[in-house]
């Protein structure tokens, strides 16, 4: 249903780090960048390799915001090491816990998911939803 989704963020080159960082955990790279220091309109799109963005930054620097409770993003995960990776990689670049690794069974059998807070407060999450 989706094509991509877009997130605005107040610091792209703080944001570029936690998202290259956090979505390589789940095999995602960046598949283009618009980084031009000091002007507007500055973009990434992370994807996976080959193909094109379904997740996209844009510098928003004045009146970020990321929207309130009830939305997040969640990604695909390969494996639950992937998931603990995420976690890890993300807090390290500045997230914040929403939700350490683990298995909900309120969401099924295998739901195996991470949560974080992106440096501008975007929700995201990270799940591997399969028997290993």
């Amino acid at each position: 249903m989706l094509h991509h989704a877009s997130l605005g963020v107040s610091d792209i080159e703080r944001s570029a780090a936690f998202y290259d960082a956090a979505l390589a955990a789940l095999g995602y790279i960046r598949v283009w960048d618009d980084i031009r220091p000091g002007q507007t309109g500055q973009a990434i799109g992370y994807g996976l390799p080959g193909g094109g963005d379904k997740l996209a930054i844009k510098h928003s620097p004045d009146g970020q915001r990321a929207p309130g409770p009830g939305f997040h993003l969640a990604f695909a995960a390969p494996s639950r090491k992937a998931v603990d990776q995420f976690y890890v990689a993300a807090i390290a670049q500045g997230g914040s816990d929403n939700g350490r690794p683990g298995l909900r069974s309120h969401y099924g059998e295998h739901y195996y998911a991470a949560f974080v807070m992106d440096p501008d407060g975007h929700a995201l999450e990270a799940v591997f939803n399969s028997a290993e």
